[in-house]
């Protein structure tokens, strides 16, 4: 019965219990035109078993035979089927936010160990209990700068992930909160002279992206020096966890944002995924969202509390610093026990094999005529390439060869409607690799 919805007699019953006549005397407070007055265009009426064979359909359409090169935010790498297993047990997947710690010590000591590792992870002394992802940890961290500062403006790379800028800016609409974009040099990573001329005393941070959206790695530590001696913080938000595994630690940031997806949970269409700050312990008490720590008990024996909940339920609504209520517990979970089998060494080698790969795609794909490197810079598994056409037909060529090719980003940038940016895994072979050049080859040789 999961997927039929209720019969008139059931409706008719609701409606008497809640004291109305009708479905429209129910909803009266939307204003009509707001309201659909036609059923939804849905094929059916199905059955369970239909509804799932239909699904099933859909998805091998989507996914059989498909080899992926796209990135941008959400990546494909290799999953064990444990952190799935173990985040499914009763224990954790119907847990509720854990107030009592009497009751809640499974939960706590999990959130405790996800937020030691990503302070392992971000060189950083305090990470909170994970947030809804990276897009919305931006802004909470952008406006944690905000009140410790006391400063209204924020200067924010263009590199960063656009759809992360989106949700910064939807933010900061009702926040009194200026946003300043920071353009990039030939290398693709933040030109350094524009950020200086463009610091002053009214700006509380910097925030950049290492690797940013272009796959450029950021020089952390000039960036971190400079916007300090504004009296500016700097956050580093990272939007490819698994670079961590190989890359310096953003220690000099203030602040540090991460999308955790990479650890083990699966791209699902765009999500959910669960979000991360990290910061110095100078800063804790504005830092939004939850922080689980650890203690003794009376008897001496080792414990787990809600050290830190600073959102209105808890504390005084003027001293709130989010209305977040809530944290991606479930998730933070599988990204804990995903790195937990992997250790320090496993996800250095999973590291290591992103740069040898992409490292050996970019090199396959410059040997193309008319092919080359949009920027200059580093990068680790994401680079981004200069084509002699629209990357949007290209890909259409693609696509007939199963192949889902570069992200276009004329989307996003107007000025760079003929680049494109490749993301390449340890999950892809060489093979698919060799088999995506040629493709790309034969579809710039079509005549135009």
């Amino acid at each position: 019965m999961r997927y039929l919805p209720k019969s008139d007699a059931e409706r008719a019953q609701m409606l008497q219990l809640i004291g109305v006549k009708s479905a429209d005397e129910l909803f009266a407070s939307i204003p009509a035109q707001f309201r659909l007055q036609r059923p939804l265009r849905l094929p059916g009426p199905l059955s369970e078993a239909e509804i799932v064979s239909y699904f099933r359909a859909r998805a091998e359409e989507n996914s059989k035979g498909y080899t992926s090169f796209l990135g941008a935010g959400v990546y494909h790498h290799l999953r064990s089927v444990v952190p799935d297993a173990l985040i499914q047990r009763g224990e954790f997947l119907t847990s509720y936010t854990p107030y009592q710690a009497e009751i809640s010590q499974g939960t706590l000591q999990a959130i405790f160990e996800f937020q030691t590792l990503m302070c392992q992870l971000t060189g950083q002394e305090v990470a909170n209990a994970s947030m809804y992802d990276g897009s919305t940890a931006l802004p909470e961290a952008v406006m944690m700068a905000v009140r410790l500062t006391g400063r209204s403006r924020a200067l924010v790379a263009r590199s960063i992930h656009p759809e992360h800028r989106q949700v910064l800016h939807t933010y900061a609409k009702n926040q009194g909160l200026a946003i300043g974009e920071l353009a990039c040099s030939p290398t693709g990573a933040v030109d350094v002279e524009a950020l200086r001329a463009a610091l002053d005393d009214s700006v509380a941070a910097v925030a950049v992206q290492s690797p940013n959206f272009f796959g450029v790695i950021e020089q952390v530590p000039q960036l971190a020096e400079l916007a300090r001696s504004n009296g500016a913080l700097l956050i580093v938000t990272i939007a490819e966890g698994v670079s961590l595994g190989i890359l310096r630690p953003p220690a000099e940031a203030d602040i540090v944002t991460l999308e955790a997806q990479s650890f083990g949970i699966a791209p699902s269409f765009g999500g959910p995924f669960a979000g991360v700050i990290a910061t110095q312990e100078k800063y804790v008490r504005q830092m939004p969202g939850r922080l689980a720590g650890q203690t003794t008990d009376h008897a001496g024996r080792r414990g787990f509390v809600l050290t830190l909940a600073t959102r209105e339920q808890h504390i005084r609504r003027e001293k709130a610093t989010s209305n977040i209520c809530t944290n991606q517990a479930l998730f933070a979970l599988a990204a804990t026990i995903h790195l937990c089998l992997l250790g320090k060494r496993g996800l250095r080698e999973m590291a290591g094999q992103n740069v040898a790969k992409a490292q050996f795609a970019l090199a396959e794909l410059e040997n193309i005529p008319g092919v080359k490197r949009g920027f200059s810079g580093p990068v680790f598994n994401e680079f981004t390439l200069e084509f002699p056409r629209s990357v949007k037909m290209i890909n259409h060529d693609l696509l007939r060869e199963k192949i889902i090719g570069p992200l276009p980003l004329g989307q996003y940038y107007p000025e760079h409607t003929k680049r494109g940016l490749v993301c390449v895994t340890e999950t892809m072979p060489r093979a698919e690799i060799e088999r995506f050049a040629r493709a790309v080859k034969q579809a710039l040789d079509k005549p135009a």
